[in-house]
C-alpha cells in the first residue's frame, strides 16, 4: 500500500459528496457530513483525500493534544502553557475502526498508579489526536450506539469529558467529522442522524465512459502513486488555497433577512423536528457563498444548503427513506423570497425598494443559472442522487384490496387449493406493541430487549478482571487490598495495591437480540382479507425491532416450500420493503417453514454464538401439502423446544369458529402464543387494567357480604 494519497481533484463525478466535504473544510461549524451509499463508491478514498488538503496546523510542543498556541486549551492535561515553543504540522485524519471500545476513544487512566499514588495518568484517545483535522468513521451504523453517542456528544460540544472512579479529564475536542455507511446494513436512530450536519446520497454512476475513466485513472494510480500524484499536484495546490480563501472570506459573509426567512420557513414547510435545521442550513448557506467568493448568501445558497442539511432530518418513522420534494422547496423558496414579511403571497410585479437584486418581474431564480424561464419549472436543474428520493410513495396507487379478495371467500380455509397468487396487499398502519424477551441473561451486543450483562447499565456485583481491566469496582478492590497491608509493609498514606486486587463491575443491561420472522403467506391467511391487518402486525413488531437496536430475518412460507426472504441482519428498513411485496397465495407448508428457520439460526449461532434468538411465527396454524402436514410441522416445533429457543406465535386465526392450532403450536414450541388482538401494548395495559377493576369489586363484594352476614 503506497503511502501516497489519492488526490482529491481526480475522484470522477460525485459532486454533492465533493462539495459536502468541502463546505465543511471551510466551515467545521456546519457540523460534518454522512455519507450514505454502496461499497465501492470511493467514499473512503475522497475522505482521505480531503485530509492533504486541508492548511496545516500550529501546534505546542511535546502537547498530546494538539493545542493552538495562539489560544491554548486552558484545560489541557499537557497545560498550563504560557508562552510555549510551536511548530506546524499536517492536519491528521483518524480513521475509527468499527469494534473501537470506549476506553480507546476518550482514552484510559492508569488506574494502578491513581489508586496509589494519587496522581493522574492519563493517556489521550482518539479523540485527542483528532483535534484540529479529520475523525472518519467507516460504517458508522455497525457502531455501537453508546460508542456514537459519546463521538456525536464530543463534536457537537467540540469538548471530551473523561470520568471514572472520581478522576476527572476534560480536553478540547473540535474536528471535522465524516461518517459512511450502506443503508442496507443497518439505519442510524433519527436521533443520531440529525447530529450530522450535513447527508449525502451516493451510487457508482452508469454512465460506461465514467466508469472508465473511474478504471483508467485508478490503474494508473496503482502503477505509479507518485507520478499519478503529480499529475494533478496543480489542481491540489489551487483546491487548497480556495480552501484558505474561503475560510478568510467566511467572517465576512451576510446572511440577509430574506435569506434566513427563506431557511426558516423551508425548515417550517418539511416539519423537521427541532431548531438543528435551521442553525445548520444557515452556516452551509453562509460556507456556500464564502466558497463562491461572495459577501452575501444568495436564494441559490438556501436551496444547496437545504437539499444537503434536510434529506435525513425529514423522516417521519423509521421506515421512510430520506428525500427532499424539490417542488415543495422551490415552492417555498419563491412564497417567501419578498422583502415584506407579512404578504408571502404578493402578485410579484412591485419590486421592493431595498432589494439589491432588483429583479423586477423576471424569474426569481436568476442567479441559478440554466434554469428554464418561469417559476413553477417542476423540473430540477439538479441531477444529483436526491431527485429519486421522493418516488417511493408511488407503488402504493395499486391497492388491490376491494374486488380481488372475496373471489378466495369460497374455498374452503382447511383445503387451501393452489389457487392463483394474490397480489401484494398494503400493511396497515403500525402501532407499539407489547414486549417479548429472552428469558435468562445474555451477553450479545447492547440493544434494548432483554437482560444481559453489558459495558452499560447498573452495576450487580463484582468479579475478578477477565482480560482487560474494564470498569474499576472501586469498594470491592480496596476490600480485596485491606487484609494484605501489613504484609506488603505498607507506611504512610498510600494504600498498596497489586494487579490481583483489583476486581471490575459486572453490570447489567439490555442486548439486542435475532428476532426470525416466519411468516405464512397461504392462501388461508388471504382468506377474509386477514393479510393487510397480518402485515400491519408484523410492520409494528419490526419496527419495534428497530427501536430495541435488534437484527432481523424473514422466512415466508406458501405453496411448495419455504423462501429466506431476508437474510439475517441490521437493515429493518429492508425488513419493513420485503414485507410490503409480500405476495399470498398456495398452500401451507408450515413444516418447511419450520425447518427452513431452524437452518437459518443453527448457522448464525456459528456466526454470533452470543446473540441470542427470538422466534416469531406469524400463523394460523394449519398445515396443509402432503401426507401428515401437521404432525410433520409439530416435530419441526419440538426441535425449538428441544434447544430452548425462544419463540413468540402470532396467532392470526379469526371467526367465530376458531381450532386452536396456533396455541398447540406454541406449545409445542415452547412459547406464548398472542392473538392480533392482544398485540397492542395499549391492549395488554387495558386487559391488566380490567382485570384489576373486577378484582377490586370482587373483593368489595366479599367484603360487603362477610359485613352483611
Amino acid at each position: 500500500m503506497s503511502d501516497v494519497r489519492y488526490p482529491f481533484t481526480a475522484i470522477v463525478g460525485m459532486a454533492d459528496l465533493r462539495l459536502g466535504l468541502l463546505l465543511n473544510a471551510v466551515s467545521p461549524a456546519v457540523g460534518g457530513v454522512l455519507v450514505r451509499g454502496e461499497k465501492g463508491t470511493a467514499k473512503s478514498t475522497m475522505v482521505r483525500a480531503l485530509a492533504g488538503l486541508l492548511p496545516s496546523i500550529a501546534t505546542v510542543d511535546d502537547c498530546r493534544f494538539a493545542c493552538d498556541p495562539a489560544a491554548p486549551d486552558p484545560q489541557c492535561p499537557d497545560g498550563p502553557h504560557v508562552s510555549p515553543p510551536a511548530s506546524e504540522r499536517p492536519a491528521q485524519l483518524v480513521e475509527l475502526p468499527v469494534g473501537v471500545a470506549e476506553d480507546r476513544i476518550v482514552g484510559s487512566l492508569d488506574l494502578e498508579r491513581a489508586l496509589a499514588e494519587g496522581v493522574k495518568a492519563y493517556e489521550p484517545g482518539l479523540l485527542a489526536r483528532a483535534h484540529r483535522g479529520v475523525l472518519y468513521i467507516d460504517e458508522v451504523n455497525l457502531l455501537q450506539d453508546h460508542v456514537v453517542d459519546l463521538l456525536l456528544d464530543a463534536a457537537a460540544m467540540g469538548r471530551s469529558y473523561v470520568e471514572r472512579e472520581g478522576v476527572s479529564v476534560r480536553h478540547a475536542a473540535r474536528f471535522l467529522l465524516v461518517g459512511t455507511m450502506n443503508p442496507e446494513e443497518g439505519e442510524l436512530r433519527p436521533q443520531l442522524l440529525d447530529r450530522f450536519g450535513l447527508t449525502v446520497e451516493i451510487a457508482a454512476t452508469r454512465d460506461p465512459a465514467e466508469r472508465a475513466e473511474v478504471v483508467r485513472r485508478r490503474l494508473a494510480y496503482d502503477a505509479d502513486p507518485a507520478g499519478f500524484a503529480e499529475r494533478f499536484a496543480e489542481d491540489e495546490r489551487a483546491l487548497a488555497e480556495r480552501i484558505v480563501a474561503a475560510r478568510e472570506l467566511l467572517p465576512k459573509v451576510e446572511l440577509t433577512d430574506v435569506a434566513l426567512r427563506q431557511i426558516t420557513a423551508v425548515c417550517a414547510a418539511f416539519e423537521v423536528d427541532g431548531l438543528r435545521a435551521d442553525i445548520v442550513m444557515a452556516r452551509t448557506a453562509v460556507a456556500l457563498a464564502a466558497w463562491d467568493g461572495r459577501t452575501e448568501v444568495q436564494e441559490e445558497d438556501v436551496r444547496k444548503a437545504a437539499q444537503l442539511a434536510l434529506p435525513h432530518r425529514r423522516r417521519r418513522n423509521p421506515f421512510d427513506a430520506p428525500g427532499l420534494d424539490e417542488d415543495q422547496l422551490d415552492r417555498t423558496l419563491e412564497e417567501h423570497a419578498q422583502q415584506e414579511e407579512p404578504e408571502p403571497e404578493g402578485d410579484g410585479s412591485g419590486p421592493d425598494g431595498d432589494g439589491p437584486e432588483g429583479d423586477g418581474d423576471g424569474p426569481e431564480g436568476g442567479p441559478d443559472g440554466g434554469g428554464p424561464d418561469g417559476g413553477g419549472a417542476p423540473e430540477p436543474s439538479d441531477g444529483g442522487p436526491e431527485g429519486s428520493a421522493p418516488e417511493p410513495s408511488a407503488p402504493e396507487a395499486p391497492s388491490p384490496e376491494g374486488p380481488e379478495e372475496p373471489a378466495q371467500q369460497p374455498v374452503p380455509a382447511q383445503h387451501p387449493s393452489p389457487a392463483r397468487e394474490s397480489a401484494p396487499v398494503a400493511a396497515g398502519d403500525p402501532y407499539r406493541t407489547q414486549l417479548f424477551t429472552v428469558k435468562g441473561t445474555g451477553h450479545g451486543a447492547q440493544g434494548r430487549r432483554s437482560p444481559a450483562e453489558t459495558t452499560g447499565g447498573h452495576t450487580i456485583r463484582a468479579r475478578r478482571p477477565q482480560g482487560a481491566l474494564g470498569r474499576l469496582h472501586l469498594t470491592a478492590t480496596l476490600q480485596a487490598a485491606a487484609p494484605h497491608q501489613a504484609a506488603r509493609g505498607r507506611s504512610g498514606r498510600a494504600l498498596v495495591v497489586h494487579k490481583d486486587d483489583f476486581r471490575e463491575q459486572v453490570r447489567q443491561g439490555r442486548e439486542s437480540n435475532l428476532v426470525l420472522f416466519v411468516v405464512d403467506a397461504s392462501g388461508s391467511m388471504a382468506a377474509r382479507q386477514r393479510m393487510t391487518t397480518v402485515k400491519g402486525a408484523v410492520l409494528s413488531l419490526l419496527m419495534d425491532a428497530y427501536q430495541r437496536r435488534d437484527k432481523i430475518g424473514m422466512i415466508t412460507f406458501r405453496g411448495a416450500g419455504a423462501e429466506l426472504a431476508l437474510p439475517p441482519t441490521s437493515s429493518v428498513e429492508v425488513g419493513a420493503a420485503r414485507l410490503e411485496s409480500l405476495p399470498t397465495g398456495g398452500r401451507t407448508p408450515l413444516a418447511a417453514g419450520l425447518l427452513r428457520a431452524h437452518e437459518v439460526l443453527r448457522v448464525e449461532r456459528l456466526r454470533d454464538p452470543s446473540r441470542r434468538p427470538l422466534l416469531v411465527v406469524v400463523t394460523d396454524g394449519r398445515a396443509t401439502g402432503g401426507r401428515d402436514a401437521l404432525a410433520r410441522s409439530h416435530r419441526a416445533a419440538a426441535l425449538f423446544a428441544a434447544q430452548g429457543t425462544a419463540s413468540v406465535v402470532l396467532d392470526c386465526e379469526s371467526g367465530p369458529v376458531r381450532l386452536g392450532l396456533a396455541r398447540t403450536l406454541a406449545g409445542l414450541l415452547g412459547g406464548t402464543a398472542v392473538g392480533l388482538d392482544e398485540l397492542r401494548a395499549e391492549g395488554v395495559a387495558s386487559l391488566v387494567r380490567e382485570s384489576r377493576s373486577d378484582n377490586r369489586s370482587a373483593n368489595r363484594a366479599t367484603t360487603a357480604m362477610r359485613k352483611a352476614a
